[in-house]
């Protein structure tokens, strides 16, 4: 069964809002879901995975693409 993905498009804002939207969107998402969370801020590197570690989230993919940075993160089953 594939998984539900949510996109969360956070380009433009600084930390710690990428960080806040992506707990919104894991804490309303289905279990199982992904979240990809779209950042251009470069503290999003640090922040991203400690939250995703502290909040018991599986960060999956992380890519770069033109200052871009993307983030799939997982939520358990």
């Amino acid at each position: 069964m594939p998984s539900t993905e949510i996109t969360v498009d956070a380009r433009g804002h600084r930390c710690p809002v990428p960080t806040l939207r992506l707990r919104r969107a894991l804490e309303n998402a289905p279990s199982g879901a992904l979240v990809r969370l779209y950042a251009d801020d470069p503290l999003a590197r640090i922040d991203v995975p400690h939250f995703a570690a502290s909040g018991g989230f599986e960060v999956l993919d992380v890519a770069e693409d033109d200052g871009v940075l993307s983030f799939l993160i997982g939520k358990p089953a």
